[in-house]
């Protein structure tokens, strides 16, 4: 429960410091004093979204702090998932937002998010606000009613994670078939692009190749004129003129002659031998190539035609490389290829899903026969609760009906139907049921949810809207039941009724200070609460009789 509640510099309140007491306390004040500012307080605890506008104006940042005491509600397996600290008795939690818009969280002093924040507060804090009725028209809230009462958390959970998986598959799915199709539908082209870079066969390095090839054979009669002038110059045109090689062998003859009478041009023998040697070889070589080299027009044609060729694939392509062109035909092979795998994958997607899909039926029949069973309580517990405030003839049911689609919390639709009278038949809530009446059924379930999730604090804002009188009385009783298994609830009230019913009473009021208007809040002593209640039933004027009744609903 919350024990203790600290406020400092939010909206109009400068200093809050107030201990809350166990079981049922109301909390009273006029229009305007201050209560929904604490409920906005006690909203930042519950990591609700944080404005720098809620800070007073001149502080540097605003602060709410909550000290809750959590002995038995089984919270340390929360604790460590999130990696904090764990205190059996007590757990605090801090808010903190600064002028700057920045917002900080904390957990037994240790820095959270606001998603851990809220998650843990969740566990600790329920408030039900003047809005919170509007909840009743939301088939998921309706749904979530049955399945707190079910209790089959575990099955819900398998369930979700199941229709989670389903979910992607068929996400999956659909994207595959897409792209299969979208593939499918340039397959053709695909094809037609491949036969013809197939039908090419281009090789690495080809164009190169090709551009030496096309040069010599453009060039072929010059180039065999000079090679033959070459081979000439080594070999000699005539007897008169000697050629290069002709004159390097008499050069080595004549150093052979006077080698053995002068040793030292035996070096240069030996160096002039190999020389003529590498000459003979290239004049040789030159020679045959003169001998290959022939102008070949019909060669010249198809060497300039795959040329041609060549260049059209590449620009084609938007390449400049017959490499180039060579991956990008492994690439096309392979995007055919990916077709045949896209089929195999839209199949296991197909198998799976069919699987997925059988299994989630077979839990969403699990989760049917939960709610049915859980139905039919909520449907008895809360006519139950319906006569108890003052509804003898309501009708109250919790319609259960099947989906033929699975939806993310199963495949049942649940429907809450209502009747003020025996004489009409019950109709969804929302269409029927008048301010009053909504306020009732709501705190019906309330009371029905809080002993299934066993909440260590409920508040309730005006949960009396509509209602009056002995109406007001019940639902105090009923409030006052909610904290007979250690629970504490709070409820903010501007009926006297419900005022004196509680164990412990808080009142909500503004002044002026110094020119600035303040909120505070102060727990009422017996007497201060009898002239509150008395305000309460005869305005600002007190008199005796108002005082007397006031005495009265204290004892009742």
């Amino acid at each position: 429960m919350l024990s203790h509640l600290t406020i400092n510099n939010y909206v109009l309140i400068e200093s809050l410091d107030i201990d809350l007491q166990p079981g049922f306390s109301v909390m009273t004040g006029e229009t305007g004093a201050g209560k929904s500012i604490i409920l906005g307080a006690l909203g930042l605890l519950m990591g609700q979204r944080a404005d720098s506008a809620s800070i007073m104006p001149g502080a540097a940042k605003c602060t709410v702090e909550g000290i809750f005491s959590i002995e038995g509600y089984g919270m340390q397996a929360l604790f460590e998932e999130n990696g904090l600290d764990y205190e059996p008795t007590e757990c605090i939690l801090r808010r903190e937002v600064t002028t700057a818009g920045k917002s900080r969280a904390f957990v037994n002093d240790s820095p959270v998010s606001a998603a851990t924040l809220r998650q843990i507060a969740l566990r600790l804090l329920d408030i039900h606000s003047q809005h919170s009725n509007l909840l009743l028209e939301q088939p998921t809230f309706q749904l979530g009613i049955i399945d707190t009462v079910a209790g089959h958390t575990d099955l819900l959970r398998e369930y979700r994670e199941c229709y989670a998986r389903l979910a992607e598959a068929r996400r999956q799915l659909r994207q595959a078939e897409e792209d299969l199709a979208k593939r499918q539908d340039d397959e053709e082209y695909l094809r037609f692009q491949l036969a013809q870079l197939d039908d090419f066969q281009p090789q690495p390095g080809e164009d190169e190749e090709l551009h030496q090839l096309q040069s010599s054979l453009s060039h072929a009669e010059e180039i065999k004129s000079t090679l033959s002038g070459i081979t000439q110059l080594f070999d000699g045109d005539d007897e008169e003129m000697a050629g290069i090689t002709d004159s390097l062998r008499r050069a080595c003859q004549s150093m052979q002659q006077i080698a053995h009478v002068y040793p030292a041009i035996e070096a240069y023998l030996e160096r002039l031998e190999s020389a003529s040697i590498e000459v003979r070889d290239i004049a040789d070589d030159i020679s045959r190539r003169a001998e290959d080299v022939e102008y070949n027009p019909q060669r010249l044609q198809q060497v300039t035609e795959r040329l041609d060729k060549l260049y059209a694939l590449e620009q084609k392509h938007h390449v400049g490389s017959s490499d180039e062109l060579i991956g990008i035909a492994a690439d096309i092979r392979s995007q055919l290829d990916s077709l045949t795998d896209s089929a195999d994958s839209i199949q296991e997607l197909q198998q799976q899903i069919a699987a997925e899909t059988g299994k989630a039926r077979e839990l969403a029949a699990k989760l049917s026969e939960g709610r049915k069973k859980a139905a039919a309580q909520v449907e008895t517990l809360v006519r139950k609760t319906l006569v108890a405030m003052d509804m003898p003839a309501a009708q109250f049911c919790a319609d259960v009906s099947k989906s033929d689609e699975l939806m993310p919390m199963g495949a049942d639709i649940v429907t809450f139907l209502f009747s003020a009278n025996k004489s009409l038949p019950p109709r969804p809530l929302a269409d029927v049921a008048s301010g009053g009446e909504m306020s009732r059924v709501m705190l019906a379930l309330k009371a029905l949810t809080s002993r299934q999730v066993h909440l260590p604090t409920i508040v309730f804002d005006e949960i009396d809207t509509g209602v009056s009188g002995k109406v007001a009385s019940s639902m105090a009783q009923i409030m006052q039941q909610m904290c007979s298994s250690g629970g504490q609830v709070l409820a903010i009230t501007h009926l006297p009724q419900i005022a004196a019913k509680g164990n412990a009473h808080y009142l909500v009021y503004k002044e002026d200070k110094s020119g600035r208007t303040l909120s505070h809040i102060v727990q009422l002593d017996p007497e201060r609460r009898v002239t509150e209640i008395a305000h309460m039933l005869s305005g600002s004027t007190l008199t005796a009789a108002a005082l007397e009744n006031a005495r009265q609903l204290l004892m009742e």
